[in-house]
């Protein structure tokens, strides 16, 4: 399986949501998007665990972004991937920038955050934003039940 880098993308209102050590976190009405890596020795296939989390629900989290995957409150709309054995994640994460959630998915490295917050549908912005760093971008839109 491919190695590579994602973005989850997910569409929520106003809510608080306990994300394991962070505790409980506000967010505000709106979209974020999270910055993954795949490098392991699933590859890509992370991503498919990620789906498959989005749409069951019933799984113990494990890693800040479970816990967005499992509540209610934030159903994924897309998965924005692309294959890469380079470790860019923290290049994409700069990259989009703006305003984040601090500490959210950055504890293996020095990055203030992995999940930025947009007001308005990213997809465009985030596939750009692959375009940019040269990498071919695939996107899964996610049907939710």
């Amino acid at each position: 399986m491919d190695k590579g880098v994602y973005c989850l993308i997910f569409h929520n209102p106003d809510c608080i949501v306990t994300v394991g050590a962070l505790g409980e976190v506000p967010f505000e009405r709106g979209w974020h998007i999270y910055v993954g890596s795949a490098l392991g020795s699933g590859g890509l296939k992370r991503l498919d665990r990620h789906i498959a989390l989005a749409q069951e629900k019933n799984k113990r989290p494990k890693w800040h972004v479970d816990y967005l995957l499992t509540s209610e409150q934030f159903p994924l709309r897309y998965a924005v991937c692309a294959p890469t054995t380079l470790r860019i994640e923290c290049l994409l994460a700069s990259a989009l920038g703006g305003r984040s959630v601090p500490l959210f998915g950055s504890g293996d490295c020095g990055c203030p955050s992995h999940l930025f917050y947009r007001e308005t549908d990213p997809i465009r912005e985030v596939r750009e934003v692959f375009r940019c760093l040269s990498l071919s971008p695939v996107t899964k839109t996610i049907k939710n039940p």
